[in-house]
């Protein structure tokens, strides 16, 4: 296996107010999708985002086909993508044009080009005539697409998907679900629904900060529902 395939994590520890959010991690993922899942608090955000470069580990190494992502240069900046879960928390132009050209232009591409990438997207992806809508006029799952398309237009080789369906409705979470599976990238993606991460090619249960199970989902996902099934049931926070 090549250090420069994939994403690689070397004795990753996250360490805030004397806990360890991560607990050396070490891991080598070469697959095209691949799911997190665990209870909230778990690390499984902390994890994409260290995969991302947002987080400095307090200890070990993150290289994403041979770029550290914690670097702030263009390459680095670009290797991965991240769809935070929150749109609000991700959008910050006015209108799609803007949104969707925002990376590029922060990173020095003239405005012309920028705006012939950004617009070749939009055609491909069948919402060109959307280039001058407000943002804020778009429904929940538009603005996810805006938000995505964003991500996609710096042509990353790694995609971070932070519960991407949360807040959308059956119809608008299948459309998604279908245009995120014909991706080319490598996909990470964290998941609360089981059902929604079926088909990956491999599941990592994070808790407490380290790996619990990591494998196919067949073999991770009726131990993971199980383990939450039982604690759901011996949980007495409601009785508080």
């Amino acid at each position: 296996m090549s250090a420069t395939d994939g994403i690689h994590l070397t004795d990753v520890s996250v360490v805030r107010g004397g806990r360890a959010i991560l607990d050396g991690i070490s891991l080598d993922m070469t697959e095209r999708r691949v799911a997190l899942v665990g209870r909230n608090g778990s690390g499984k955000s902390t994890l994409a985002r260290v995969i991302k470069g947002l987080i400095r580990p307090d200890a070990g190494t993150v290289r994403l086909y041979g770029i550290d992502p914690a670097k702030r240069d263009f390459g680095s900046l670009s290797v991965a993508g991240f769809l935070f879960q929150n749109s609000d928390h991700q959008i910050l132009c006015p209108t799609v044009l803007e949104e969707i050209a925002f990376g590029l232009t922060e990173n020095a591409v003239p405005q012309a080009e920028a705006e012939r990438t950004t617009l070749a997207l939009m055609e491909a992806h069948g919402i060109a005539g959307w280039r001058d809508r407000a943002v804020s006029t778009l429904s929940e799952g538009q603005r996810r697409l805006v938000c995505l398309l964003a991500v996609l237009v710096m042509e990353p080789r790694v995609l971070l998907l932070d519960e991407p369906y949360t807040g959308l409705d059956i119809p608008t979470r299948i459309r998604l679900d279908a245009f995120i599976a014909q991706l080319p990238q490598q996909t990470v993606m964290i998941s609360h629904d089981p059902d929604t991460v079926e088909s990956f090619d491999r599941v990592l249960w994070i808790d407490a900060g380290r790996v619990r199970a990591d494998g196919a989902p067949a073999d991770v996902l009726p131990a993971f529902l199980a383990a939450m099934q039982a604690e759901g049931q011996a949980d007495s926070a409601w009785s508080a």
